[in-house]
């Protein structure tokens, strides 16, 4: 009954804007417009194909690329659809109040046709999402972007000057369709000649074993002084469903020991004191921690925190942007940076460098990408490296953070 349900709702929407088409369409000729024609019809067709298919087969066992792209056209192939929507009942409004006018008074004549202008207007604004989150699954999945920033911190040793420190968040291996792409982020990375690697969380998306493919890439980040590791909310396994306890806890062993096998150092609400020329500098590290009551409250910054009162520099690693406001900035005055993720930049905005910068992502986090500041202290919100849901990215690359650090 679902796969019913679903099949005629796909066929609502396209018998629907197909009426855009044929009005746009009316006046060409007999051979062009039955070429049109079929490569509309082609879509609905290969998505109750589909549709079927992935109801009476396990998808496991599918090509991974196709599965994910046949996918994710259909999404985007039905959002561009329900956009031409509106225009069409706009339309069907005027027509029926013509009609009611018509007989309501003799003599004037009806025209039922539709309107040009707006089926044109519900194909142009249809055509938008369509061109658009095509063109971020072919170009953008993998076009990683450096976002260098010199960060001024109050009282800063100078021995502790021009500090390099890389970020990366949200590898989300689980989405990866390709392997050898991602090694251009780890020469990005390794190019900085980091002091400090960060890695800020979510290296998968339910279960430890879609990073597998990826350890003999990841192990090859390089930074002086280490790579430090925490969870994001995706890493807990907590979005499968697990026939016991025992199995989800296993999950987490085992992406414990992924970070260990990448040589990374993953802080559970823990922290390591760091000798770099002659000053302590404090990382910290906590486990997931939101503010927004969806998502878990794993971390424990008083726990990870005890101990490093006495570091030059602290500087805090946390999944979830939103405890900087929450916690850190009215508890613990004197962390000097947060490092943060979670966001993706929702993988779709605009930014125009030095001028503006936009997402839907904002109206959930204040704090979304990019460097914020509150009196001394800061916050890094990385755009992510990886994808989730989406196979791409519009507008928001994904991100090598690269931060050096400066007297202010």
């Amino acid at each position: 009954m679902r796969i019913l349900l679903f099949i005629l709702f796909f066929l609502v929407i396209d018998w629907y804007s197909f009426q855009a088409i044929r009005t746009l369409t009316q006046s060409w000729n007999t051979t062009l417009k039955t070429v049109i024609y079929t490569l509309f019809w082609v879509i609905p067709i290969f998505s109750i194909a589909f549709l079927v298919a992935v109801t009476q087969s396990d998808t496991t066992t599918w090509n991974k690329y196709w599965f994910t792209f046949g996918r994710t056209f259909i999404f985007i192939a039905y959002l561009s659809k329900m956009l031409i929507a509106p225009f069409l009942l706009i339309d069907d409004v005027r027509r029926l109040v013509l009609y009611i006018m018509s007989k309501a008074s003799e003599g004037t004549a009806f025209n039922a046709s539709r309107s040009r202008f707006l089926s044109q207007a519900g194909l142009l604004i249809g055509s938008i999402p369509f061109l658009s989150l095509t063109y971020g699954i072919i170009r953008n999945p993998y076009r990683y972007k450096l976002f260098h920033s010199e960060v001024p911190i109050k009282g800063l040793p100078a021995e502790l000057e021009g500090l390099r420190i890389v970020q990366i968040s949200d590898i989300h291996s689980g989405s990866f369709t390709l392997k050898e792409p991602v090694k251009n982020a780890i020469d990005l990375i390794n190019a900085q000649q980091p002091d400090l690697v960060f890695f800020t969380g979510d290296m998968v998306n339910t279960v430890a074993d879609e990073m597998d493919d990826y350890k003999d890439v990841f192990n090859k980040i390089e930074a002086k002084y280490g790579v430090y590791s925490v969870l994001g909310n995706h890493d807990y396994g907590d979005y499968y469903r697990w026939p016991n306890q025992e199995a989800k806890k296993a999950n987490l062993d085992k992406l414990f020991q992924t970070h260990k096998d990448l040589g990374w150092n993953l802080l559970l609400n823990a922290h390591e004191l760091l000798d770099i020329n002659d000053q302590k500098v404090a990382v910290i590290g906590v486990e997931n921690y939101s503010a927004h009551p969806r998502f878990p409250k794993y971390g424990d910054l008083a726990k990870a925190y005890n101990g490093t009162e006495a570091a030059q520099l602290k500087l805090l690693l946390s999944h979830d942007p939103s405890h900087w406001k929450d916690q850190v900035t009215t508890d613990y005055k004197d962390i000097d940076i947060t490092f943060s993720g979670h966001t993706h930049g929702m993988q779709f905005g605009i930014e125009i460098p030095g001028w503006f910068k936009w997402s839907p992502i904002k109206y959930v986090y204040k704090q979304w990408a990019g460097l914020y500041q509150q009196e001394g202290q800061y916050l890094y919100v990385n755009r992510g490296l990886g994808f989730l849901g989406y196979p791409g990215r519009v507008g928001i690359l994904p991100e090598v953070t690269f931060l050096e650090l400066k007297s202010a």
